[in-house]
Parts: structure tokens; C-alpha cells; sequence
């Protein structure tokens, strides 16, 4: 199977009464890339000497709406930080800007803001089912402008990996320690489970759920890390509910697929 016949282009817009999704999946012949440029059907990103443009013409789902528009990410330096995940190095986690400033110019739907981003990296060499059972991630920005991630995932074989760093804006980082004890939150709708490691005494709140699906959730937390109160944009999925046939078949109301560009 190869990589470039499976390509999708996610946006998620989360403004009050103006949420919307896009993620649909194209084909070889939809996809070029090269160095510096990987164009997805009718959406494209590339590196613009300071910054990465990310010019979108997406169809929202399952409602179908115009998503067009251009993003472009600032960052403020560089990281070469990679890291494994699973105890076989077959899915590695690194940042490529963890502290970056990002432009938001949308016409439809009309959206214009800039702020604080994030970019990183995801990649696996196997379906992420085989060998993860649970899987936490979150991060934050601190008060020196420096980002914290936590990734908190367990292995099918019970193994438990727990990577802390603190990227700071230089592209320099260091790890530390997080609480070692997981706190639980609120599970969703769907009845995801979500935890996060939150400093010892204190206790997190879910501002906000984002995405609520059969295996991913998507949350906004207040939570104390290292010191600090933090607002925190945190992660859960529950991998091994992607074997099951019920949510294979509803995977297509929100990835549809397409074999042209348009």
C-alpha cells in the first residue's frame, strides 16, 4: 500500500457557530510534492522562506461547506527533536515548531485571527492499532513563551512510555518530570477515556470538547503544569477501537474519498 494513495488534508475550525470539518482522502494522481511543496487535490502547502503557507479549498463534512482560505506559520525556530513512541521505533513523535506565531485569514467561512501555533511531526510504519491500547498527549504554552508536551501512552504489551519535554523558543529543549500519577477525566460522549499528568495536588478541568468521536477526542483543559495554570490543548484516542467493523464503516462520513482533484 502506498503512503501517497492515502493523502487528506485535515482542517478543523472550532470559532462559536462556525465549526467545521474537512479531511478528504485523495488518491496518488491528487497528490505532487517536492522539496519544499506538497500540493493535496485543490490544497497545498509550502515553505515561503520565513514561514510555511498552507493555502486550503477543502469540503466540509458531513454538512458540505466551502473551506477556503490561508493559514501561514511563523516559527520562531527550528527543532530536530525526534523520539519513538512504541519499543519497537516503528512510530516516532517530533516537533517541527513547537513555539510559533500563526496567521488566520479564512473567507469562507469568514475568519481572520493570529496567535500562538504549534507544528509537529507523527509517523508510524504500521497501523497505529497494532501496538498502542491507549494513547494521551497534551500541550502548552508556559510563561516564558517555551511549549510543554506530554505524550502518556500505553503499549498493548502493557508497557508504559511517558515523554515530557519543554521546547523552548530558541528550538532548544529539556525534559522533566511529569506527576506520576494520571489524573482522570471526564470521559466523552463516546465514552473516550482521558487523562492528563497534572501537577501533584492540583486538579484539571475540560473547558472545552472539541472533537467527541468513537476512538478520538479532542478537549481544551485548564490544568497545573510545572508551577504554572495553564490552558492546555490535550488529546486522547483508544487505538483498538479501529479494528472494530462498526467504526470502520463510519470512518467515510468523515474522511470521504476522492479520485479527482476538485
Amino acid at each position: 500500500m502506498q503512503a501517497d494513495n492515502h493523502c487528506a488534508v485535515n482542517v478543523a475550525l472550532y470559532s462559536p457557530g462556525r465549526r467545521r470539518w474537512a479531511m478528504t482522502e485523495r488518491t496518488g494522481q491528487c497528490v505532487q510534492r517536492d522539496a519544499e511543496h506538497l500540493r493535496i487535490g485543490p490544497s497545498q502547502l509550502q515553505w515561503m522562506g520565513d514561514h510555511l503557507q498552507i493555502d486550503l479549498n477543502e469540503i466540509s463534512v458531513p454538512i458540505p461547506q466551502r473551506v477556503r482560505g490561508t493559514v501561514r506559520v511563523y516559527p520562531q525556530a527550528l527543532c530536530n527533536y525526534v523520539s519513538a513512541l512504541d519499543d519497537a521505533g516503528r512510530h516516532r513523535w517530533g516537533p517541527i515548531a513547537p513555539c510559533a506565531r500563526v496567521e488566520v485569514d479564512f473567507a469562507k467561512p469568514c475568519l481572520r485571527w493570529q496567535g500562538h501555533a504549534y507544528l509537529d511531526s507523527n509517523e508510524g510504519d504500521e497501523p497505529i492499532a497494532k501496538p498502542f491500547k491507549t494513547w494521551d498527549w497534551s500541550r502548552a504554552r508556559m510563561l516564558d513563551g517555551s511549549t510543554a508536551v506530554i505524550y502518556d501512552v500505553t503499549q498493548t504489551s502493557g508497557v508504559q512510555t511517558v515523554l515530557a519535554e519543554r521546547f523552548k523558543p530558541d528550538g532548544s529543549w529539556e525534559s522533566f518530570t511529569p506527576s506520576p500519577k494520571r489524573e482522570s477525566l471526564p470521559s466523552t460522549l463516546w465514552r473516550v477515556n482521558r487523562g492528563i499528568r497534572a501537577d501533584v495536588g492540583t486538579s484539571s478541568q475540560v473547558i472545552d470538547t472539541l472533537e467527541d468521536t468513537p476512538f478520538y477526542a479532542r478537549s481544551l483543559l485548564q490544568t497545573h503544569l510545572l508551577g504554572e495554570s495553564v490552558t492546555a490543548v490535550h488529546e486522547s484516542i483508544e487505538p483498538q477501537r479501529l479494528k472494530s467493523r462498526a467504526v470502520q464503516m463510519m470512518l467515510p462520513w468523515r474522511m470521504p474519498r476522492r479520485a479527482w482533484r476538485s
